[in-house]
This record gives C-alpha cells, structure tokens and sequence, in this order.
C-alpha cells in the first residue's frame, strides 16, 4: 500500500498496524512511529510536526542509530522513491563530486560510527560534498545534535508528503 498524499483525515483514520507502517516509511525507528501514531488525532498538520519533533528528541540514541539505518548513504543508490527524490541532487553530480562523497561518508562513518545524514531535498552534489567536508570538522557531540536536526526535517517532508502537504 501507498502511503503518500492520503490527507490528514485519512491518516487519523488509519488502524493503528497501518499508521506505524506509515510512518515507518517516514522514520524508521519502530519507537517514534509507535508515539506519533499512538497520538493521533492531530487536529492540523503542525501539531503532528509538534510531536514528531518532540518524540524526536526524547529519543534514545540507540533508537536514533535504528532510524539512521532507514537512509543510504548520500551519493549512494538510494533504496527507496523517498530517498531517491530526496537525493535528486546527486544523479547529475560529477564523477569528481561522487567520488568526494564515497570518500567523504568513509571518512565520516570512521570518525562519527554512523552514516552522514543531510536533508538533502534540493541540494546538489556540491553542496552536499561542501556540508560533509565542513560537518567532518565537528566534533563527536556537536555532529550528534546536527544529525538530530537533519532527521528532524526529513521527517518533517516526509510527513509532508504522507498527509499531502508536501513535496
């Protein structure tokens, strides 16, 4: 089943099985998908991003590590139409540019133990090479909390788009 553009309403309306399948398909850590559907109705869309946001940072960093496995690398074949539109950027990158980025997300996983993950909705290649070189630079603490708020917007466009009011 597709989840995408079903309205708000009709997300309300889900059984509680199909929510969190939803949602999982926006974030892939079972525990915030069982919170946001556990809370439904949401009167508007921004109370929904409220609590997807909220739940977010109440999460545990061993859930943070299961969503993070919900997103290919950047500049890698994405898995998923989500991904795959999110990286658009990326398909007509440079091979120069495709490089940095394999070497990049090496360089990244080594320092950090995890993925590099960008809101990479409407970024190019470059641009997305440029953040990871300058977010390699971070520190172990300051990368966590970036992270945090790079899944926070991608959570919020994919929510978007799953109740049709986004891209």
């Amino acid at each position: 089943m597709t989840y995408d553009g079903m309205g708000l309403a009709e997300f309300n309306a889900l059984s509680e099985a199909e929510a969190n399948a939803a949602l999982l398909v926006c974030c892939a850590s079972p525990e915030w998908a069982r919170a946001l559907a556990a809370a439904r109705p949401y009167a508007n869309v921004d109370a929904l991003f409220d609590r997807a946001d909220a739940v977010l940072a109440e999460l545990s960093e061993v859930e943070i590590d299961r969503a993070l496995d919900g997103h290919p690398r950047i500049g890698a074949r994405p898995d998923t139409a989500a991904s795959a539109r999110e990286q658009a950027g990326v398909a007509g990158a440079e091979d120069a540019v495709r490089v940095g980025l394999a070497e990049g997300n090496l360089a990244y996983e080594k320092k950090f133990g995890h993925i590099y993950l960008v809101c990479a909705t409407g970024k190019s290649g470059d641009e997305l090479l440029d953040l990871l070189t300058a977010r390699l630079g971070n520190d172990p603490e300051t990368e966590r909390r970036v992270m945090r708020t790079e899944l926070a917007k991608i959570n919020r466009i994919r929510l978007a788009r799953l109740v049709g009011g986004g891209e």
